[in-house]
């Protein structure tokens, strides 16, 4: 019976623990000043063919049903919230384009959000980060910034990997300030 009522009291704390950090990231984003990483939602496997082109999404590990479905929901965390967009940006390949598509409708591409996961596109990366840190420190940080990416490039980034459809906040100094998995 005791060991019982210590595991209610854990799955409670656990449960309302989640709860508040989910309210306080929401009142993070409306203050509308923060960089939000989120990794594409799910496309099952990993890398991609040989054969990749970036203009063929038929060569690429593309959303699975639930990836969409995913996708939709992390759009509908947005507006539930009432949290302004900025600019969305998408990495070229289509797993994050249609993630940016479902979950946004608008957005644009930017080569810096690429993966560089497989050997032909690792020697990208140094130039990529570069690239893209110089971006955000550029950015005027009047409006989320939405980026929608890879495992990759929030790693080399943030210094943390991120599920598929993962929400990762963070400030201008690359600060986490929260994360919101959405399954």
């Amino acid at each position: 019976m005791k060991h019982s009522k210590i595991i209610i009291f854990i799955i409670l704390f656990l449960f309302n623990h989640k709860s508040f950090a989910d309210e306080n990231i929401v009142e993070i984003l409306k203050k509308n000043n923060n960089i939000v990483f989120i990794r594409h939602s799910l496309a099952p496997g990993s890398g991609d063919p040989e054969n990749i082109n970036l203009k063929d999404c038929k060569t690429q590990r593309n959303l699975s049903t639930e990836g969409i479905n995913q996708s939709k929901k992390i759009g509908n965390f947005f507006k539930k919230n009432n949290i302004k967009l900025g600019e969305v940006l998408s990495s070229e390949w289509c797993r994050c384009k249609d993630t940016s598509f479902y979950a946004f409708s608008n957005y644009r591409t930017f080569s810096d959000l690429n993966s560089f996961y497989d050997p032909k596109f690792y020697k990208n990366k140094k130039k990529q980060i570069k690239n893209l840190k110089k971006f955000i420190k550029n950015w005027d940080g009047k409006s989320n910034l939405i980026l929608v990416t890879h495992y990759v490039v929030i790693l080399e980034m943030l210094n943390l990997g991120a599920n598929s459809g993962e929400i990762i906040v963070t400030n201008k100094d690359y600060k986490i300030l929260g994360r919101i998995k959405i399954d």
